[in-house]
């Protein structure tokens, strides 16, 4: 696995069974541990302003070399430099690889490294032991190697561009509802010869007419300061609308692009689509339906103890802007397919409650994206 020939986005830890024919992710293949596969594996801790880096033997955990570089161009190189001291057959173990970890992450791709996805250790895990860079380095490391499958940094490119943009847009669409939100309490208190001016508006209508306020010399201060917060808060919220308008616009020409057959699903508009694609981000890195229906906080926990039998906890874990997308196309197909409402009438008529119906279209739809996302037609 030299520098030369390892793509960042593909580890070759899956290898089919003696005498299986199934492609990898779906149960029955062999899993290759990586102290077969690597010399050394890097853990790296990443920071705003620096990174550290400890390489540990994949054979035996021990900790050979760390370094703690700026979280720079140069502090990259340096890094790759210091892992050429070792071993060429070597992976990445990075946290945070799309916030701190970016930078390098894109850096190692570049350099053509093998690179390995880790979360943060949760607090509980580490609460009655040592803190340090260094240290957090380490675990990263160890639990690379501890982990039975290994995860890959979400793509680049035209995913990266849909994450930015949808970031920018729930934020604008946020703010904008709290400032029409801030429009109507206002103009519900405002002074009579105010608010006489929006009765019987709906609330889109108020917005335009109190972004075309004008002061009048003969008002009292509390009449004057209510009509500029007014007109203030009602131009943020229209330039807002156009800021997610314009966000969207954008969203869906890159949708058209990447993936235009999810558009033709059933319940699945450019945000939906936008938000699986960036949790999904490449084909082969979720290595299965049921780990897709796992990230979108889908799939249901079993829950069984003593002699309670068959029973599950509602999934609260995985990505949750995936798991809103699912629930938004169940909703949808709820109401407009015919197919669903019929799911729907059926499930209803074996005692399930609408919640929990609506939790198994959101499984089942987590499977067909899956299936769709990995293999087009």
């Amino acid at each position: 696995m030299a520098r030369s020939s390892c793509p960042v986005t593909v580890l070759p830890i899956l290898q089919p069974g003696p005498g299986s024919t199934s492609r990898p992710g779906n149960g029955e293949e062999r899993m290759n541990s990586l102290t077969d596969l690597l010399d050394v594996v890097i853990g790296v801790d990443t920071h705003v302003l620096t990174h550290t880096a400890a390489i540990v033997d994949a054979g035996t955990g021990g900790v050979i070399a760390q370094l703690t570089v700026d979280a720079t161009a140069t502090g990259y190189a340096e890094l790759v430099d210091f892992a050429d001291e070792h071993s060429t057959l070597r992976a990445w173990a990075i946290e945070g690889t799309g916030g701190h970890g970016a930078g390098l992450a894109r850096h190692l791709e570049r350099s053509s490294e093998v690179v390995v996805e880790l979360d943060r250790p949760e607090r509980a895990q580490r609460r009655h032991g040592a803190k340090s860079d260094p240290l957090d380095a380490i675990r990263a490391a160890r639990e690379a190697l501890s982990r039975p499958r290994l995860g890959t940094p979400r793509s680049p490119g035209d995913r990266q561009a849909l994450s930015v943009l949808l970031a920018a847009r729930r934020s604008a669409v946020a703010s904008s509802t709290d400032a029409q939100r801030q429009v109507f309490s206002l103009v519900i208190a405002a002074p009579e010869p105010i608010r006489v001016k929006f009765r019987g508006m709906k609330l889109p209508a108020m917005l335009r007419t109190a972004a075309k306020l004008r002061l009048s010399p003969s008002w009292d201060l509390e009449t004057r300061t209510t009509v500029t917060v007014l007109r203030s808060l009602a131009r943020r919220a229209l330039e807002l609308t156009a800021e997610a308008a314009a966000h969207e616009k954008e969203i869906l020409r890159i949708v058209r692009t990447m993936r235009p057959d999810l558009l033709d699903q059933p319940g699945i508009g450019p945000i939906v689509a936008a938000t699986v694609l960036c949790a999904w981000s490449h084909p082969g890195r979720i290595h299965s339906e049921a780990a897709f229906a796992m990230l979108g906080g889908v799939a249901p926990i079993p829950a069984t103890s003593g002699q309670v039998t068959h029973r599950h906890r509602l999934n609260r874990h995985g990505d949750r802007q995936l798991n809103r997308a699912l629930h938004v196309i169940a909703l949808s197909r709820l109401r407009y397919d015919e197919r669903t409402r019929a799911y729907a009438d059926r499930r209803t008529s074996q005692g399930r409650s609408r919640r929990e119906i609506i939790r198994c279209l959101k499984r089942y739809i987590a499977r067909d994206l899956y299936r769709l996302l990995e293999h087009p037609a």
